[in-house]
């Protein structure tokens, strides 16, 4: 995209042969916007047009070359420039390449076609480095708090506030809620608003690699270090250097490793297995479980002095089913991305279909909820999901509410709020409904929302 844009050129040449032959092989590509200053002065001033190329003579009338590249580099390193010049020595055009010129060009018989090499290979370095701004522009949004954890429960703000808490600082953070909650996605979005927001992300899962290659995965191998390493490996933490560390299901790790995991964090250094070198580390550890670590600490299935070097900042994710009317928000975002994936026009939820969403417990949190969407969004008609359209799989309702361990109050909260959903919050029409005055209704609800219900 960034490669059919004009390419913004300076020409800063005081010797008006070689300036009207300049404009003769520049004036070859019409994707070339040029402008031509005599004097390095006043290439200077116009800094500001932001140009991607300054193809500069080194002997100027008012300064050395070797200062306008100073001047342009303070300015903004990111422009290209490249040094032309009747001077041939070596010794001057190494220093200005090791002083940040892209390209030296001696003035002779094969200047056109370097110098338009040059500026070709300028201009492919300048579109990677601006698409590469864009990809990271792209990332920070879309890891914004707001658009990729979707919710306004009381309960979620108050994940948001500890998540703001946690990136001013480099302070570890451990991570716990149920399988499916979005624990992985709260850590990228804790990565990509920190400082190392440009650094890598490296997320690694405990419990998806075996327990005879962990360390090796974690750490690293020098070449010979074991039967089968045949050559020098580098570890996640080093992969991770300057950046996050993201240890998912640390909970399922072995005790032998832990031990190593924790001197790793104390030392904030690796050893390479089969090496002598000490690796020193920058790295951030973002750790998450969906086992209590504290009860493993009490069983003694997990190290106490590990558990609290890892602890840092705690950070629970509520389960879907105590995030009240998120359970609608979510549905509806996956549903539009699913329609945008397969070229669908929007479809809608019925407010049956969502007082049935909000029934369910979803066990599986918000991985089962998208699963569960993207299933009605093929099994429903005219673009309206109606209740038969969704399913919950073999999970019984009825007695999973039952199992739960809740007041009174909390289960007439849950149908309260069913209710609600299913009345599209009419409130005279749910008192009407249950029973109830609509003053002790107003209570209820004012009850609920500062339970975050």
């Amino acid at each position: 995209m960034y490669e059919k844009d004009p390419l913004k050129i300076f020409v800063v040449e005081d010797d008006p042969a070689y300036t009207k032959f300049l404009k003769y092989v520049l004036g070859l590509n019409p994707d070339f916007e040029v402008e031509y200053f005599t004097t390095g002065k006043e290439c200077l001033s116009n800094l500001h047009k932001a140009p991607s190329v300054i193809t500069l003579d080194y002997s100027l009338p008012d300064q050395s070359g070797e200062s306008v590249l100073e001047q342009i580099r303070s300015y903004d390193s990111n422009i290209n420039v490249i040094i032309v010049s009747a001077q041939e020595k070596i010794g001057t055009a190494v220093e200005l390449l090791k002083s940040g010129a892209f390209d030296y060009i001696a003035k002779d018989q094969d200047t056109k076609d370097r110098l338009l090499s040059s500026i070709n290979h300028a201009r492919n370095k300048s579109s990677l480095i601006k698409e590469i701004d864009h990809l990271k522009k792209e990332i920070t949004e879309k890891y914004e708090f707001e658009k990729s954890i979707i919710g306004k429960s009381t309960t979620l703000k108050a994940v948001f506030q500890l998540m703001e808490k946690a990136v001013a600082t480099n302070i570890s953070v451990s991570i716990s809620g149920e399988t499916g909650t979005g624990k992985e996605l709260v850590a990228k979005a804790i990565h990509y608003n920190s400082k190392r927001k440009n650094k890598p992300f490296v997320a690694v899962n405990i419990a998806a690699i075996p327990r005879e290659l962990i360390e090796s995965e974690l750490f690293g191998h020098e070449k010979g270090a074991f039967t089968g390493a045949i050559t020098k490996r580098i570890g996640k933490f080093e992969e991770a250097e300057g950046g996050s560390i993201f240890l998912d299901e640390i909970g399922e790790m072995d005790p032998s490793l832990q031990a190593k995991l924790l001197r790793v964090l104390q030392e904030r250094e690796i050893t390479r297995i089969g090496g002598n070198q000490v690796v020193k580390l920058d790295v951030r550890v973002i750790s998450a479980t969906h086992k209590d670590l504290g009860e493993e600490v009490k069983n003694g299935n997990f190290r106490e002095d590990l558990y609290y070097r890892l602890l840092g900042m705690p950070i629970n994710i509520p389960p879907l089913r105590e995030r009240g009317n998120d359970v609608i928000l979510i549905a509806k975002h996956f549903l539009d991305q699913f329609s945008k994936d397969n070229q669908l026009s929007k479809i809608l939820i019925s407010q049956e279909a969502q007082a049935r969403l909000m029934e369910y417990p979803f066990p599986g949190n918000i991985r089962e909820l998208k699963s569960v969407i993207e299933l009605a969004a093929v099994m429903c008609e005219d673009n309206l999901i109606q209740p038969q359209h969704i399913t919950f799989g073999s999970a019984k309702r009825p007695e999973y509410l039952l199992s739960q361990e809740m007041t009174m109050q909390e289960y007439m909260y849950r149908i309260i709020r069913h209710y609600l959903n299913r009345y599209d919050n009419n409130v005279l029409e749910v008192a009407k409904r249950l029973d109830i005055g609509k003053s002790s209704l107003y209570r209820y609800l004012k009850e609920m929302e500062a339970a975050g219900i």
